[in-house]
């Protein structure tokens, strides 16, 4: 596997958590580009376009190219609008009004709540679309593209598998064991138990050194592990009472009130300096996060990093592919949304660009049961996110959840983090803020 920066998967993730833009891609509205086809490209051909946000990673992995040599007659044309906060807003508005969409629209994992409440009957059923079957999926996937009526609405792409990257030598200075297996032991079911590996770290860390980068991350990747977050199976707000998220606030919170933290933010230049500068021992990091972290910390970084198993399986990202009624060519497009994302397809995705599978059945593809990365100590990385995102909750999503998640980051945890605001302060900081959000 290439272990090139996942820039659509690191910039998204960055919006999910702590409302950073995305990163890449040309701001091209697919409205102004003549996205929806007209069906022919002027010699015989069916024209195909794809709206995306971001580097996608479909055209980079060849994919587009090697569908037009398979099916001479089609035409494949992509347009992407750099970042989701201003593509989303617009495809809402295309799929109302019917027009200016493209053959095929994507969907970022945040957003796939309110499109298949709100927008299922404007697109395809794509759980009916030739050769597409629900046992290649995860199961947890597959249920978020699905309406309660049982339409398929999206297939998915990628996803977010989460381990925990961390820096051997840095465990090995602290007194902790440095193979994976054993460290993956240390911390195994529980993320109370991360939290006592913190405050062992703390006792015998080199100076200047903290556990882990930021007390929002903790945060993100223990919410991410959970069923119930933001939302219940009925749909209501429920983060206020829900015991998870508190459970996950107040271990995060004491990540930064026990000095286990570096008090970065995430995406931002100071987190980028703290990896360049081997300032904190671990990460939550999912699959996508390996490129990112071989970008920032270099060649003095390789085979000082290596990844083991979260505490608990969870997922951090990930999008999926729609296909709406309003276009011209759904029954082609429907063909090559489920095309592009099938086992194999999406095992290319992964070699060529990091993005992980959501399809379980291109687990045993060797090219991911058998990926390892060079940069983490030849870290069987296929085998550890697989068994990641098959343990992963069907987690309930909402349709606020993004804004749920950056208020909690931003507004809260950031404060007790690099202000010292007490928990309870910063807990009502951010209920303050998400309830004016969502005008509660």
């Amino acid at each position: 596997m290439r272990t090139t920066t996942r820039t659509r998967a690191v910039a998204l993730a960055a919006v999910v958590t702590l409302g950073v833009s995305l990163l890449g891609g040309c701001a091209e509205d697919p409205g102004e580009s003549g996205a929806s086809s007209g069906g022919g490209d002027g010699a015989g051909k069916t024209t195909l376009t794809v709206g995306v946000f971001g580097v996608f990673g479909l055209k980079e992995a060849g994919l587009y190219d090697e569908y037009m040599e398979q099916n001479p007659d089609v035409v494949i044309k992509q347009t992407s609008i750099e970042r989701n906060e201003n593509y989303y807003p617009q495809l809402l508005t295309h799929l109302g009004s019917g027009s200016g969409l493209a053959d095929i629209q994507a969907v970022e994992v945040n957003n796939i709540a309110e499109i298949v409440a709100t927008q299922s009957d404007k697109l395809v059923d794509l759980g009916k679309a030739p050769g597409v079957s629900k046992d290649a999926y995860l199961d947890w996937k597959w249920q978020q593209g699905t309406t309660k009526d049982g339409a398929t609405v999206g297939l998915g792409t990628d996803i977010g598998p989460q381990g925990i990257c961390y820096r051997k030598d840095l465990f090995e200075k602290a007194g902790l064991p440095t193979d994976r297996e054993a460290v993956g032991k240390l911390w195994a079911g529980d993320w109370e138990k991360y939290l006592e590996v913190g405050k062992e770290f703390k006792k015998k860390a080199p100076e200047g050194k903290a556990f882990v980068d930021s007390a929002a991350g903790v945060m993100a990747a223990v919410t991410g592990s959970y069923e119930e977050r933001f939302y219940d199976k009925s749909g209501e707000v429920v983060y206020k009472s829900n015991p998870r998220v508190k459970e996950a606030w107040d271990l995060a919170a004491e990540f930064a009130t026990e000095g286990l933290t570096a008090k970065l933010q995430q995406f931002q230049p100071t987190w980028d300096q703290g990896y360049a500068n081997g300032t904190f021992a671990t990460v939550s990091c999912p699959a996508w996060m390996l490129g990112y972290i071989k970008s920032k910390a270099g060649e003095k970084g390789a085979d000082q990093w290596d990844v083991a198993q979260a505490p608990k399986p969870g997922n951090w990202g990930g999008s999926f592919l729609t296909v709406p009624k309003a276009g011209k060519n759904t029954e082609e497009a429907a063909e090559l949304a489920a095309w592009l994302t099938a086992p194999e397809q999406q095992a290319k995705l992964f070699d060529q660009q990091g993005s992980f599978p959501s399809a379980s059945a291109a687990y045993d593809l060797p090219v991911v049961a058998g990926s390892k990365s060079a940069y983490f100590d030849d870290a069987p990385i296929g085998k550890i996110f697989a068994k990641a995102a098959e343990g992963a909750p069907v987690q309930i999503l909402g349709p606020k959840d993004l804004i749920i998640a950056q208020n909690l980051a931003d507004v809260g945890m950031l404060q007790v983090d690099q202000k010292g605001t007490s928990p309870e302060d910063g807990w009502k900081a951010a209920v303050k803020a998400i309830d004016n959000a969502l005008d509660q």
